[in-house]
């Protein structure tokens, strides 16, 4: 989206009123209530269609647009479809906050690339329930709509990409497990009824993970992607989005996807989307990302089409709504030149004000329960525990050579995060280095003095979003500016006290840290949110013991040089040495899934039930096991208990990771995939392939079991040809 929502502060932003979602529908004694839209005994469907049928063509056209005008003669009021919620309630286009008071903040969380390092399921559910309770709150004190573009679920290609901290991951398994636990808990239930809490959107569909990367802006590029990349890792997450959570709105992207602009691609909307994973509910519709419509004739200029042409295809091809005003401006001509039929716009309207009626829009405030919340339950305790939570459990320690934890206050700590600090009865003083960009040297002596006078040192630095945002990606992986300067000199100014090196933001080449004696502990926190001082203050002073892994990989600096962000490509290749840890052939810095404890785990497989279990399997036997799965690619498989056991004396959560290895499938094969995992408190088509599996518990293979799958390949999936 062109708006930056990635700069939001929830906590207390007092910016401008941009909110258009003031008002209900008057359904008692308004112009409405004569309309069958106002009838609570129809279906949803039925009563949007009374409400499009009131309409004439012009109001139509108008209110294509996510900054919809409304209807004064129908008294429809005006409403912004576009809401965001990506870490909280965040200001936006139909989002605002008030100067102060109530509903001036809404709860923080840390960013999902932070959440994703917790491992933690439960956690992504809370954080959805209180995100979404905030959202209704926030609604009906007309300060926020029902329509959030949440959550972006791009798996993360890419360690350049400006976006990464809005999402949880780089494997698309792990991504399609948080939606499946996010979404649900957003909208109120898996088919909430009567009521959605709220819409959710899954975006950007598909393949978009490049923002403006040496020239190649996302407006205009055009990705190309196998059918097996684009069936495995790219749509999966909006497989389990449309297929099998039921979110009720998908966000088509800016790019195109091998040759077709997404917001214009009846294969991806209609074919896949819509018939094969019968995503065919009557109030599920597809959104553009905003002005993307324009952008398939401004940036792709689509088959030469002129802006007429491009506003009928892109509506035939199944979009429902223009975040932009593209349509508004050209729906009119391209209608009167017979580019499209009134059928195809009055369907596309009709499904989203199903949705508003599924959300409770028109109907009386004392029949829908989520209309009686309000400001008594945003920021409450609870929340505000999670958020700590969520900061605390996301935290990944990635060195420690037994400095940490600081066990008794001492001394003046260091650190910009200080209240935390003082919050546990620390002494702190504070020495500013340099900014982000950290382009000077000369400004570090403040930094070095305050660390010759105290007892610990701890550095926080990393990237911002002044480095990494949406539209800006980076050319580089390695330590901004002078940071890693100021780092070694801190060092060497604290060579004989403990030194704490603290990274924000998301993957940075961390090789001379590692190396560097005088560094003894290196914490990786992203993007903590509102409680990330206190968590961070926690971990430190061994409050709360670390606990999070990697979500990602963390790559050396001369990756960058390797591979052209361009090259889509996951296998190794000419150029190209693998993405992800599925396929990177290179040495990360630290690998998928790196995360130390202030403990030692030890775990293996319960070897009573393994010693029962087969190790020789038929294709044709597991898919046609009975299951309540609707899909072969759902069928389980087996469940083997793992037994974790903590060898230490620190009390500490662990998250198990479980990861398939074998020779199965075409060539070449990848290193390994996730499979599973907890927190302890060719042609596209899928086939189950023959061949030799193991399955590994953690990163460093602590313990395996191994196995056959015999008989012929099992078609799991037909993928839809174009």
């Amino acid at each position: 989206m062109t708006f930056r929502k990635t700069l939001a502060v929830l906590a207390a932003f007092v910016g401008p009123m941009l909110a258009q979602n003031g008002q209900f529908p008057d359904c008692a004694s308004g112009p409405l209530a004569s309309n069958k839209v106002c009838d609570t005994t129809l279906d949803p469907y039925t009563r949007a269609k009374a409400l499009v049928e009131a309409m004439n063509l012009q109001e139509k056209i108008a209110n294509s647009e996510a900054e919809a005008p409304g209807i004064q003669r129908l008294g429809l009021p005006k409403y912004t479809w576009w809401n965001e919620a990506l870490h909280g309630v965040a200001r936006s286009r139909g989002v605002s906050f008030r100067q102060n008071g109530e509903f001036s903040y809404a709860t923080s969380f840390p960013q999902p690339i932070t959440m994703g390092a917790a491992f933690d399921m439960d956690l992504v559910e809370g954080f959805a329930n209180v995100t979404s309770t905030e959202a209704r709150a926030f609604n009906n004190a007309g300060q926020a709509g029902l329509t959030y573009w949440t959550p972006n679920i791009n798996p993360y290609r890419d360690p350049r990409w400006g976006r990464g901290m809005e999402v949880p991951s780089e494997d698309a398994f792990f991504m399609s497990t948080y939606v499946k636990h996010l979404i649900p808990r957003l909208q109120g239930g898996l088919h909430a009824e009567p009521y959605f809490k709220l819409v959710a959107t899954c975006k950007h569909y598909a393949g978009y993970d490049i923002e403006n990367w040496q020239g190649n802006a996302r407006y205009g590029f055009d990705a190309k992607i196998t059918q097996q990349d684009l069936r495995d890792y790219h749509l999966l997450p909006f497989q389990t989005c449309a297929r099998d959570v039921n979110a009720q709105s998908i966000m088509c992207a800016y790019n195109a996807v091998n040759g077709v602009p997404t917001c214009a691609d009846d294969w991806l909307m209609n074919k896949l989307l819509r018939t094969h994973w019968n995503w065919t509910e009557e109030q599920q519709f597809v959104t553009s990302d905003c002005d993307s419509l324009n952008n398939v004739f401004q940036d792709h200029k689509w088959k030469g089409m002129n802006a007429a042409q491009v506003a009928a295809a892109t509506l035939k091809a199944g979009c429902d709504l223009d975040c932009g005003d593209f349509w508004p401006r050209n729906l009119g001509q391209a209608f009167n030149q017979g580019l499209f039929d009134i059928e195809t716009l009055d369907e596309s309207i009709a499904r989203r004000f199903a949705a508003m009626v599924r959300l409770g829009y028109f109907d009386p405030k004392d029949k829908v329960p989520y209309r009686q919340i309000g400001w008594s339950d945003v920021a409450t305790p609870e929340a505000r525990a999670l958020a700590l939570r969520a900061a605390t459990e996301g935290l990944v320690l990635l060195k420690n050579n037994g400095a940490l934890p600081i066990e008794k206050p001492g001394g003046a700590i260091k650190t910009v995060a200080v209240d935390g600090f003082k919050d546990a009865g620390y002494t702190v003083s504070t020495g500013r280095g340099c900014d982000v960009g950290c382009g000077n040297a000369g400004q570090f002596n403040e930094a070095l003095n305050a660390a010759r006078q105290a007892d610990v040192v701890i550095f926080v630095g990393g990237l911002d979003v002044s480095i990494e945002a949406e539209d800006k990606d980076r050319n580089e992986i390695t330590w901004p500016g002078q940071q890693l300067a100021l780092i070694k000199q801190l060092g060497e100014a604290a060579a004989d006290k403990p030194f704490v090196v603290v990274q924000l933001g998301t993957m940075l080449d961390s090789t001379a840290i590692v190396a560097d004696a005088n560094v003894d502990a290196l914490i990786w926190g992203g993007y903590p949110g509102q409680d990330g001082g206190t968590a961070i203050a926690n971990i430190i002073s061994g409050v709360s013991a670390p606990a999070g892994r990697l979500p990602v990989t963390q790559y050396p600096g001369s990756y960058t040089k390797d591979v052209r962000m361009t090259d889509m490509n996951l296998r190794p290749g000419q150029g190209n040495p693998g993405r992800t840890y599925k396929w990177y052939t290179g040495t990360p810095v630290f690998e998928f899934g790196h995360g130390l404890h202030y403990t030692n785990f030890s775990l293996a497989f319960d070897p009573d039930v393994i010693s029962e279990l087969p190790t020789t399997f038929s294709t044709a036997d597991l898919v046609a096991q009975e299951s309540q799965e609707l899909y072969k690619d759902l069928y389980p498989f087996t469940s083997i208990p793992v037994k974790v056991t903590n060898e230490g004396e620190v009390t500490s959560d662990f998250v198990v990771l479980a990861f398939l290895k074998g020779e199965y499938g075409p060539e070449p094969y990848p290193k390994k995939r996730l499979v599973a995992f907890t927190r302890f408190h060719a042609k596209g088509d899928l086939v189950l392939f023959p061949g030799k599996y193991s399955i590994v518990l953690d990163i460093d293979d602590q313990d395996i079991w191994e196995f056959a799958i015999e008989g012929d390949d099992e078609l799991l999936d037909s993928w839809p040809a174009r």
